[in-house]
């Protein structure tokens, strides 16, 4: 026997209107259906309805886990300090930590993932090669202490997260570890009905090597991913690599330095000299832990900064200030060229390569410098892909125009190989007898997010419309309002409950049939049932929230079509 959840007895608060904070749709429709409520910034309470949902998507993912061997396992959320400042990640992670003392003055944090814990249990409970593979899972919840928390549980300081981790010997069982891993989650987003697309990405702050997320179209969305409408390359715009087309061999003429005043910018420059953006060189100064680094890219284009922070992790990147000019007079402001610039590591990227020609600062208030060609006149320390990438960039399968879309993200896999096995010396007795290094695999699903990810993807004008297999009851009975109506529709309730179908009745007094009809939209549950103008008949009526088809049925019909 299923649950008959009546809304008489239901703590569930429907509002007409929108939250004033709230920014996406399903902040607005999740906060309008009552099922989550805000208790300050980035931090959610999970009424009924949406505590039903939230455990639904649990169940999905607990299923498909369970399903490929792994095993679920609850660590803490309270963590002491001395495995992530072993790791680096206490000082990388920054002001995204949570950090707190206890009575003692001993330092701890709240949990932002969990590689360094599972690696340390790992270590203490699997000593020879025969205890591996191993896969560990948890559904727990995460912190961070994100600096404007907003989208509602999209964005939260306090989330809902199944992080898993494999363990292996060799890469071989890694590379198997990370493909099992892979098509559970397209099995997970297909059972959901999340729409999403996997692409290439970067490990940041998790580290290892091959990567790659799982994410959900959406306008709400904070990650900007590349689609290839040829070929099926997609990826993070952080993961996509330029190569440099080849350069026109032909000689450049010896640099020529140019009277520029008042021309700082790219723009200015490029309006006084009459030339197109795309001629000049671009030079951005940044510090890396400290040190000042020049990045050069075509004038016409943007450093990436995530892009060049995660090519430069776990090192600190952070824009010049004027104090740092200031320090360094050999730097002029808005006159920066790589030629002849002393004590600066210079990045560029791929598009400036050996050969070409560029307008660029001359290191000269006022002055510029014309045919500068790098690698005659400058050496580039690194090449880097650095640059914002633009819809029409090629694609690096084929070349076709890259098309960019929003995106949530929803999972992100990563073969970390032995980043922590390393920092925490996790080693078994391998077959020879021999110490063996394991090598690991993380693997993140984002619980709560996927619930915002389904609600921006399925709801429509009328409100929310979830699928059976996360929905909070499988029908939303409504009764009209008379007394015969409501008898018929917690009658037929009963009768569906008992064959194991999971009902919500409405069956709220003084409440009008609009009121009821309106509710029952902007819930969401997949089929409203109404005990209407009819019931006097036994007839009721069966309308599918995503569809609005509607037909009449006798109670019979009505439960045989449900329960089925």
């Amino acid at each position: 026997m299923a649950q008959v959840q009546r809304m008489s007895r239901l703590m569930v608060k429907t509002l007409r209107d929108d939250p004033a904070d709230a920014e996406t749709l399903s902040h607005k429709l999740l906060v309008r259906a009552g099922y989550v409520r805000r208790n300050a910034a980035g931090i959610w309470t999970w009424l009924p309805l949406g505590k039903k949902v939230l455990d639904n998507v649990s169940r999905v993912v607990r299923e498909e886990m369970d399903g490929i061997g792994a095993q679920e396992v609850l660590l803490p959320a309270l963590l002491p300090r001395e495995p992530y400042e072993a790791s680096g990640r206490w000082e990388e992670y920054g002001d995204l930590l949570f950090r707190l003392k206890d009575r003692k003055g001993a330092d701890y944090l709240l949990g932002p993932t969990h590689e360094e814990i599972f690696t340390q249990t790992v270590k203490d409970q699997c000593t020879s090669y025969k205890d591996l593979p191993v896969m560990l899972y948890q559904i727990q919840t995460k912190y961070r202490d994100e600096a404007r928390p907003r989208s509602g549980v999209l964005r939260g300081r306090e989330f809902q997260m199944k992080d898993s981790y494999s363990f292996d010997t060799t890469d071989e069982g890694l590379a198997e570890s990370y493909r099992l891993h892979r098509e559970a989650y397209i099995r997970i987003f297909e059972r959901l009905g999340l729409d999403h697309r996997i692409v290439s990405a970067v490990s940041g702050a998790m580290g290892g090597s091959a990567s790659e997320e799982f994410l959900a179209p959406a306008a709400a969305g904070e990650d900007t991913f590349v689609d290839c409408p040829q070929c099926d390359y997609a990826a993070n715009t952080e993961a996509v690599t330029f190569t440099a087309p080849a350069v026109d061999a032909t000689e450049h003429g010896a640099v020529e330095e140019l009277d520029t005043p008042d021309t700082p910018t790219i723009e200015t420059l490029a309006a006084h000299l009459g030339v197109p953006a795309s001629a000049t060189l671009k030079n951005l100064l940044v510090k890396v832990d400290g040190e000042i680094v020049a990045v050069g890219v075509p004038g016409h284009r943007e450093v990436d900064l995530g892009k060049l922070g995660e090519h430069l992790a776990p090192a600190v990147v952070e824009l010049v200030t004027a104090e740092d000019f200031e320090d360094r007079p050999d730097l002029v402001r808005g006159y920066v060229g790589p030629q002849g610039l002393e004590k600066v590591r210079y990045i560029a990227d791929p598009r400036v390569a050996a050969g070409t020609a560029w307008i660029t600062g001359a290191n000269k208030p006022g002055k510029h410098a014309r045919n500068v060609v790098a690698g005659r006149d400058f050496e580039v320390d690194d090449y880097l892909d650095v640059v914002v990438v633009e819809p029409g960039d090629p694609c690096p399968s084929c070349g076709t125009g890259l098309k960019l879309d929003r995106a949530i993200e929803i999972g992100h896999i990563f073969q970390l190989g032995r980043k922590y096995a390393d920092t925490f010396q996790l080693d078994v007795l391998g077959q020879q007898g021999k110490p063996v290094r394991v090598t690991m695999g993380s693997y993140g699903i984002g619980v709560s997010r996927a619930v915002a990810a389904l609600a921006e993807q399925s709801a429509d004008d009328k409100g929310l419309c979830w699928s059976k297999e996360v929905a909070p009851a499988d029908v939303h009975v409504v009764a009209a309002g008379k007394a015969l109506q409501t008898e018929l529709a917690l009658d037929v309730a009963e009768k569906l409950g008992a064959a194991g179908v999971r009902v919500m009745v409405d069956d709220r007094a003084g409440v009008s049939p609009g009121v009821k009809f309106t509710d029952s939209e902007l819930i969401g549950v997949p089929q409203i049932l109404v005990a209407g103008r009819r019931a006097a008949d036994g007839v009721l009526e069966l309308k599918d929230r995503r569809t609005g088809e509607r037909e009449e049925l006798t109670v019979a019909e009505a439960i045989e079509r449900l329960a089925s």
